[in-house]
């Protein structure tokens, strides 16, 4: 198992602790339920400021889980590499979209827990359309997906609902955007789902 914050000894219960407060003090609540299951992957929407990282960071150490996340390769160059993965991070290269797909199914079914946090709108900029590499994943390693949010208007965030993908990806994608209007993200023009 790779050394990350989650399973550094000492830091997870000291962290925890920190995050709490920091959650109290600015305002932010939790809400819903993660789900049960060991393995998923949770999509993380609205996608709109780098607020949203720490933000989520700081949620999934008081919901109690660890959270991987997949950044651009260049977030892992030089000094920042090692720190960026002791946080959860997997570099990807966007050039090669298949191969990240095949790669993150195969580190699914080689672990018993795993829960990578994948945001479909692929940028903080406002989309037409998601990537549906998160639906492609959860369908090729037959675990199911978490709907997960940050309500900036509200100052609420953590979990919807579990959906389990059922193979229609048309019908599918358009079910999990449904359960995402009215919530807004910290800059609201850029949001896809309204």
């Amino acid at each position: 198992m790779k050394l990350t914050m989650y399973n550094t000894p000492g830091i997870r219960p000291l962290l925890k602790s920190l995050c709490a407060i920091s959650l109290k003090l600015t305002g932010w609540r939790l809400k819903g339920n993660m789900p049960s299951e060991a393995k998923y992957v949770l999509v993380a929407v609205p996608h709109t400021s780098n607020w949203d990282f720490p933000i989520s960071l700081t949620m999934a150490f008081v919901f109690g889980f660890d959270m991987h996340w997949m950044g651009k390769d260049a977030l892992f160059k030089s000094w920042r590499g090692p720190i960026m993965k002791w946080m959860g991070g997997i570099p990807i290269n966007r050039k090669c979209a298949n191969n990240v797909v095949a790669q993150t199914i195969d580190a699914f079914n080689k672990t018993d827990r795993l829960v990578i946090a994948v945001p479909p709108e692929g940028t903080r900029s406002r989309v037409a359309t998601w990537k549906t590499g998160f639906y492609h994943i959860a369908m090729g390693a037959n675990i199911p997906i978490a709907l997960a949010f940050l309500d900036y208007k509200r100052k609420t965030g953590g979990f919807l609902s579990t959906f389990y993908p059922t193979g229609d990806i048309t019908v599918d994608i358009k079910k999990i955007r449904s359960h995402y209007i009215g919530i807004c993200g910290k800059h609201a023009n850029k949001c896809t789902v309204e």
